[in-house]
């Protein structure tokens, strides 16, 4: 994309593309790539960003109003940006692998001490939000992942093994293993503001086992064991699936050792190709 040259706009145009952009990535967009569509340089979102911050949309005028110095300046708001999106805690030597303002507060002074920039943790949250940023769940993925082999198996085994279920009349399922603990306080409800619903219940720990198959088309399977899952309990699991099953089955599966079991594996074989086991990149 040609680059543009602010100069050559006239003053109300750079104004509004100005907030223009600053909306843009207080709705969740990358500042690099609002930048980007906009044909400007990539410095320019983070002064722009820095004056918001300073002086509220009036600092955005292409006459910079006069007012106090900007606290924090454009490259730092880029570092802090790059830095929460881009890293870990936990390469800053922090205990905990989710960000915090405290932590980010505690960076600020670090990484900028000749700048003596210290900011409350009030200021900290004002920041990151004005960058687009928010406090979300996360998701958990595997460390050793392997993207790569993630990527071949959706484009070429994936599609394979649907070409060969066509082929046979099978049907594919997703297999899991879970455990649900009676003291688990995972979700959340609506209740008056400032007063917190209480939800009644036992104070003793049970926990229950589940392994579940869904397919593609939404079809759920599950069968609950108070056990630990090993490879006789799976391959029980595997019986109760093929029971009554008008084809063959193609389950999809993890690496999990009992998946590889003999147990397992001498039950697939008894069934003569009516259940065939795949497995998902390491």
């Amino acid at each position: 994309m040609t680059r543009r040259d602010g100069r050559s706009l006239d003053h109300k145009t750079l104004e509004e593309i100005r907030v223009r952009a600053i909306e843009r990535v207080q709705a969740g967009e990358s500042p690099e790539d609002v930048i980007r569509t906009l044909g400007f340089s990539r410095r320019c979102i983070y002064t722009w960003l820095a004056r918001y911050r300073t002086g509220g949309w009036g600092a955005l005028k292409a006459q910079v109003l006069k007012g106090r110095p900007m606290k924090i300046q454009p490259k730092q708001m880029r570092w802090v940006y790059r830095t929460i999106t881009g890293k870990s805690p936990l390469q800053y030597r922090f205990e905990f692998a989710l960000w915090t303002r405290e932590m980010i507060q505690t960076l600020l002074w670090e990484e900028f001490e000749p700048f003596e920039l210290r900011l409350s943790l009030t200021s900290v949250g004002r920041l990151l939000k004005q960058l687009g940023l928010s406090c979300q769940r996360p998701l958990f993925r595997a460390m050793e992942q392997d993207p790569e082999l993630v990527r071949q198996w959706r484009e070429q085994e994936y599609p394979a093994i649907q070409r060969q279920a066509r082929a046979e009349g099978a049907e594919i399922y997703f297999g899991e293993e879970a455990g649900v603990r009676s003291d688990c306080h995972g979700g959340t409800t609506w209740g008056v503001k400032g007063q917190t619903p209480v939800v009644l219940a036992t104070g003793q720990r049970r926990s229950v086992n589940m392994i579940s198959a869904v397919s593609a088309r939404g079809h759920l399977r599950f069968m609950l064991t108070k056990g630990r899952v090993n490879g006789a309990v799976f391959t029980e699991f595997l019986r109760r699936l093929m029971h009554n099953a008008p084809g063959p089955i193609f389950p999809i599966l993890d690496n999990g050792s009992f998946h590889h079991g003999r147990p397992v594996r001498q039950y697939v074989e008894k069934l003569g190709g009516k259940l065939r086991l795949f497995f998902l990149p390491a």
